[in-house]
């Protein structure tokens, strides 16, 4: 068909796509063509406005490498990667979920540690931390032999990968749940942190006169056969950005009970201020599927 008007465009386009012979790749291809174009007329976009925005898709992928997903932070400050999050967990989007964004820190091969074992591996000051969580399925029977990884920021808002004063896999550990579903450890209470605003990220950020400030939080990665993945993270309520979270990451089912207390403490060596935290998981049953890590 020869295109005559703007009108024609949306409907041959659609009609070049019909033919891929993946029902699901089909069905995505015409989706994002429609909606597309649709956010074209909708906003009445400018030649100019259109040629700004291929330059900044071209600039998050120059400015994604090894150590920087600009890609992925860009899809966390629209709130596009919670909203997927929420979409496919929690029965499809219908209940509340454990479920959370992986971010970019992950680590695949987190050294093996014994339940309640401690994951501190270098020096690092703060409050001492001690954690206590369970994972059961949606029936609420304990899962056993669940493999959960852990990592989380420092006091000072930085992850080992960030800080050369920190050993590597600093603040992180690979547990096994008991019998009773149950898996436990000691670390320090991490901070929050800023996210990079170097690229389009930082310009959007300016532009709404938003902070880039992630809440403090702990990550948890939960695998098990015959389950889908878990991936979460748990915050801390005391943090002041709790509510404009630049990810846009916080649900109330993922605000932890971290609760504070002064003198002895669960360890010997444990004396003035110092947390604990105890925190259920549920596991959904699906594909049990490790992700990429996002940065090597």
């Amino acid at each position: 068909m020869i295109i005559q008007s703007q009108k024609d465009v949306t409907p041959v386009v659609l009609d070049a796509y019909k033919n891929i012979a993946d029902p699901r790749l089909r069905e995505i291809v015409a989706g994002l063509v429609t909606h597309l174009h649709a956010f074209a007329r909708d906003v009445h976009l400018t030649e100019a406005e259109f040629q700004l925005g291929c330059q900044i898709v071209a600039r998050m992928g120059q400015l994604s490498n090894a150590t920087h997903n600009e890609v992925v932070l860009m899809s966390g400050s629209l709130g596009f990667s919670a909203l997927v999050c929420l979409l496919n967990n929690g029965n499809n989007g219908q209940s509340e979920t454990t479920a959370n964004l992986l971010g970019p820190f992950w680590r695949m091969n987190s050294p093996k540690t014994e339940n309640g074992g401690s994951i501190v591996r270098s020096p690092t000051p703060g409050p001492e931390l001690f954690v206590d969580a369970t994972v059961k399925d949606q029936n609420g029977n304990p899962i056993a032999g669940a493999l959960v990884d852990v990592w989380h920021s420092s006091p000072e808002g930085f992850y080992e990968q960030q800080d050369p004063n920190q050993a590597d896999m600093n603040l992180r550990g690979q547990f096994t749940t008991d019998a009773n579903g149950h898996f436990g450890f000691r670390s320090v209470k991490p901070a929050g942190y800023p996210i990079p605003v170097e690229g389009p990220v930082g310009d959007l950020l300016r532009a709404a006169k938003r902070h880039n400030f992630r809440p403090a939080h702990l990550h948890f990665l939960i695998f098990k056969d015959g389950f889908k993945t878990l991936i979460s993270q748990i915050y801390d309520p005391t943090d002041d950005r709790l509510e404009t979270d630049v990810q846009f990451g916080v649900t109330r089912a993922l605000i932890g009970d971290y609760i504070r207390h002064d003198g002895p403490g669960p360890a010997p060596d444990v004396k003035g201020e110092w947390y604990s935290l105890n925190q259920p998981f549920v596991m959904e049953v699906g594909e049990a599927r490790l992700p990429k890590p996002p940065i090597d």
